[in-house]
């Protein structure tokens, strides 16, 4: 759900920046019926997500979603994040946003061939209404939610989940900052991924 922070998170090798997008549609052992460097991409998404799911600043904001959101509160979390790392993009890359977005949908649409089913059938969407871009605004946040609610099992509770992020907005920034540092330090350090950092040269 939180695409923009899984691409971000994959560096700059183009196949472990598919990998990590299309993860959530390959299911077990399908990821060897990719290349290497989709498969690492794959892998690296799925540690991403236990991480994630074991980290205690990600536990707080998913408790304050809890009351209405239940088991579904982890997957609000990821939307949140992907909000605050879009509005704060300047702070981690020295690509704007546009560029960045731009560089990673020509990388999907390149390989559209390879693409799972599902993924295909979402990317023009994603494409088309500037998805990871809008993140950066919180009534887009709202329209998404929507959107999941709709096509999922997400509880309808859009309007729930705005009122708790602009009530905590700070909390949920500072804990959103403190879990991405930690994530980009644990994958730099043990996955052989270098991450554009804010004033490092394309």
């Amino acid at each position: 759900m939180n695409y923009l922070a899984h691409i971000y998170l994959s560096g700059e090798n183009s196949g472990v920046i598919l990998g990590n997008f299309i993860a959530d549609h390959v299911k077990g052992r399908r990821y060897l019926d990719y290349r290497p460097d989709v498969q690492r991409g794959i892998l690296l998404h799925r540690k991403i997500d236990s991480f994630t799911d074991s980290h205690p600043e990600v536990f707080k904001c998913k408790e304050l979603l809890r009351p209405e959101f239940g088991r579904w509160s982890g997957i609000v979390t990821d939307v949140f994040f992907d909000h605050f790392l879009a509005a704060n993009w300047n702070d981690y890359s020295a690509l704007s946003l546009s560029e960045f977005v731009g560089g990673v949908n020509s990388l999907f649409f390149a390989s559209f061939r390879v693409l799972p089913f599902e993924v295909k059938q979402l990317l023009p969407f994603l494409v088309k209404n500037r998805r990871l871009e809008s993140y950066a605004r919180i009534e887009s946040i709202r329209e998404v939610l929507g959107i999941m609610s709709r096509r999922t099992s997400l509880p309808a509770k859009a309007d729930f989940a705005i009122e708790v992020l602009e009530a905590e907005y700070r909390v949920l920034h500072t804990s959103f900052t403190s879990f991405f540092q930690d994530i980009m330090d644990e994958i730099e350090a043990n996955d052989g991924i270098m991450l554009r950092r804010t004033g490092e040269t394309a």
